[in-house]
């Protein structure tokens, strides 16, 4: 059939139309950000639709119409938070990035969860180096402290969940339990609220089907890291009789909501910038304490970070936020949550491990770890390194890492396999080895890991050991002509020394933002952390294994974070009126920087960590409830800190919804900080810190170690305090000394004492 001149003119403008469309047609979600709102935690529902429509107009005179708009728009933020989620051409995202009301828009970006279980490198605890029963006994009633978790929802059935003996929900509260979709998930007098999240992440992966719409916990990070920060008190808690004693949150008697923001990863992501400012407006209103937060991205511009603004509308209305730093370490300059309105924890180990001894046919012995049930018969079996098991097909690298498809069963069968430790899953080596037919694994650290060894709950006999006795296991392998081993049963062991040390995938500083300030803040337990869990999954997350546990063990900066998030839920209980400044100055002042052997801790290399690793040190609770004094912040000053980064009058005002004027003169030196740190130091710099007596009446002497390099001059030298609350000013001048200078990161620390409190904050100085 032969087409007509005019359907071919048609045709042919069809054609150069579409091949003439600008690359900017197709959408992508995005984030705008329109600072604060001017109502308060009161506003009506009226408000909130009105707020709603003012979105709707100022969307619609970019697309055309308000009906365009409320197509677009899937998500209004009307609470706190001031912004919209919508999906955008390009070109109408930059035309609304220059329209002055805006303080920010970003793509609706996608974040990791802070957690080694699933995979490689990207508080509760029993009769470990953190003790809490002090502070917690003294602040154990405590049952109008409020924690929210944003993670993976909640497994509510959990024992550690259990609200046997608790009164009425504190009248302050203001949550939902948002079971509408899930009729079988309920929340009681203990974990009193929950809700779900996930329109940021359905822009990403498209329309969900129902399954999505509930809170409940299918994948066991929220469960747990909401546990740890908040469980009660559950008696015989074990991973299968590994670790068996009372599990209890650091706030164990505090209540807890979770709002679930993660979800099945895509690209590697969980949890998407969208849901995540949702959750933060509505936690904000529904009247939490503290916000644990285990999730984290590369380090972002603030404005540009909805963990950063949402945490930042939450400190306003006196809520902490504590943050992980991240799983990226042990590279420089990872450490993610790096505003200063965050508390960031790094990762260390407790004195506890679950040693596996790995027992070679010379009679070699090397200590390992490992939750595995199963056990070998008490007799050597033939040991043999997992790339001299190549498949026909497979390359040596991945059958040394003990992939999927890169072993040989006739070369496995029978054998113990040393597995490489790298990019899949921990776990998962087990399994394949096992598929293959070997009996047992000694999973072997590679450099960059050293000497940090983690529990897993595998499934076959197994022991994980650290990077130089996996070099003496290959040695011996490459030197006997018929090597042999045996892999003894896991036990649970209290005391191991030395601990803590630094875990290796802990993210480290400098902070890559604002190198003024160092981050991570803090550091606490973050390796084999038994806590609560899903039942909907195994306790190692792959689809192979079909057992169930209520508790589990797992590591991460995930379970570092809500181990400081339990401390301070007991510290708002103790100080209700403190700020959320004043309670991160107490945690930090008071931490330390030494082992159970005296020694200053060390990293997974062994060799001495510092300030970029752990911040001020290993987290004391029961030191941090009686600081002596505190560094102070209100939200001024972190509007005058955005000011020293360069960030304009207006767009401070429009983010405060206040007008502001940047204070003249100023500088990043003096904001009082608990940690003090020059990054490009030239000649000599005198700076200012405040502090506020929060104990007895005392006099307090400063006492310094100098870094490198560098003289440091304290004045005055002596602080008399008379009252609770009294502020005293004091100045640091540090000064290069130029015979000695390094041009690379000194540390050192400055202490003020009465001889019953010290006051430490670090000093971090790089010399220009």
């Amino acid at each position: 059939m032969r087409l007509s001149n005019a359907t071919l003119c048609l045709v042919s403008f069809i054609v150069f139309f579409l091949l003439q469309r600008p690359a900017f047609a197709a959408k992508k979600s995005f984030v705008v950000y329109l600072g604060e709102h001017s109502h308060g935690l009161e506003s009506a529902s009226v408000d909130l639709d009105t707020v709603t429509e003012s979105h709707y107009e100022f969307l619609g005179s970019f697309l055309g119409s308000s009906d365009d708009a409320r197509e677009a728009i899937f998500y209004c933020y009307t609470r706190h938070i001031n912004g919209f989620a919508a999906d955008l051409e390009e070109e109408v995202a930059a035309k609304i990035a220059r329209h002055p009301k805006v303080v920010s828009i970003f793509v609706n970006k996608g974040r990791k969860l802070h957690t080694t279980r699933s995979w490689e490198f990207l508080g509760l605890e029993q009769n470990g180096v953190v003790s809490s029963n002090s502070i917690w006994n003294k602040a154990r009633y405590g049952e109008d402290t409020i924690i929210g978790n944003l993670d993976t929802g909640v497994w509510p059935e959990s024992k550690s969940f259990s609200d046997d003996g608790y009164g009425p929900i504190p009248s302050k509260w203001k949550g939902i339990c948002q079971n509408d979709q899930d009729a079988g998930f309920h929340c009681n007098r203990k974990l009193i609220g929950a809700r779900y999240f996930n329109k940021g992440y359905a822009a990403i992966v498209g329309k969900l089907n129902s399954s999505f719409d509930t809170p409940r916990d299918k994948e066991g990070h929220g469960t747990h890291t909401l546990s740890t920060a908040g469980g009660n008190l559950v008696a015989n808690a074990s991973v299968f009789g590994f670790g068996k004693g009372t599990a209890k949150g650091g706030s164990p008697r505090a209540r807890v909501a979770a709002y679930k923001i993660c979800w099945p990863p895509v690209g590697g992501n969980e949890c998407f910038d969208a849901d995540i400012l949702a959750a933060f407006d509505v936690a904000i209103q529904d009247g939490v304490d503290v916000l644990s937060v285990s999730i984290g991205g590369d380090p972002t511009p603030f404005f540009n970070d909805s963990v950063a603004i949402g945490s930042f509308h939450a400190i306003k209305h006196g809520i902490v936020v504590v943050c992980s730093a991240g799983n990226s370490g042990p590279a420089d300059g990872t450490v993610s949550n790096i505003a200063p309105w965050q508390i960031t924890v790094g990762a260390s180990t407790m004195d506890r491990e679950f040693p596996s001894i790995v027992v070679l046919g010379n009679n070699m012995h090397y200590k390992g770890q490992s939750l595995s049930v199963k056990v070998l018969p008490n007799k050597l079996f033939p040991l043999i390194s997992a790339a001299d098991t190549k498949a026909a097909n497979a390359s040596i690298q991945n059958a040394s890492l003990c992939q999927a498809g890169a072993i040989d069963p006739k070369k496995a069968t029978g054998k113990i396999l040393v597995c490489l430790r790298g990019q899949n899953a921990r776990v998962d080596k087990g399994q394949q080895a096992a598929l293959a037919g070997a009996v047992g694994m000694v999973l072997a650290n590679d450099i960059l890991t050293g000497n940090e060894i983690l529990a897993d709950a595998h499934v076959l006999p197994a022991s994980h050991i650290n990077y130089t006795d996996g070099l003496a296991v290959f040695t011996y392998i490459n030197l006997t002509m018929n090597p042999t081993a045996y892999i003894s049963p896991a036990t649970t062991q209290i005391g191991t020394k030395p601990a803590p040390f630094m875990a290796a995938f802990s993210s480290k500083g400098p902070n890559t933002i604002t190198p003024d300030i160092i981050k991570p803040d803090i550091t606490a337990p973050g390796v084999s952390v038994i806590a609560a869990y899903t039942e909907a999954e195994g306790p190692t997350n792959e689809d192979f294994d079909k057992r169930r546990v209520q508790f589990n063990s797992v590591s991460g900066t995930s379970m570092s974070c809500p181990h400081v998030s339990g401390i301070v839920g007991l510290l708002k209980t103790l100080y209700p009126k403190w700020s959320p400044a004043a309670i991160k100055s107490a945690i930090m002042t008071t931490a330390t920087t030494f082992d159970n052997l005296k020694e200053p801790i060390i990293n997974a290399s062994n060799m001495k960590a510092g300030p970029f690793s752990y911040g001020a040190g290993h987290i004391q609770p029961n030191l941090a409830m009686d600081p002596g004094l505190v560094y102070d912040l209100a939200a001024t000053d972190y509007l005058n800190f955005l000011c020293t980064l360069g960030y304009n009058e207006t767009l401070i005002s429009t983010f405060s919804q206040n007008s502001y004027k940047c204070p003249k003169p100023i500088s990043l030196a003096n904001f009082n900080y608990p940690s003090i740190t020059i990054p490009n130091l030239v000649g000599s710099i005198t700076l200012t810190r405040i502090v506020k007596n929060v104990g007895s009446p005392g006099t307090y002497r400063a006492q310094v170690q100098r870094p490198i390099g560098i003289s440091v001059c304290v004045e005055p030298k002596k602080l008399q305090f008379k009252k609770v609350g009294e502020e005293k000013t004091f100045s640091v001048t540090l000064k290069v000394k130029k015979a000695h200078a390094v041009k690379e990161y000194v540390y050192g620390q400055l202490i003020w004492s009465d001889h019953v409190h010290h006051v430490r904050s670090p000093i971090v100085v790089k010399a220009v």
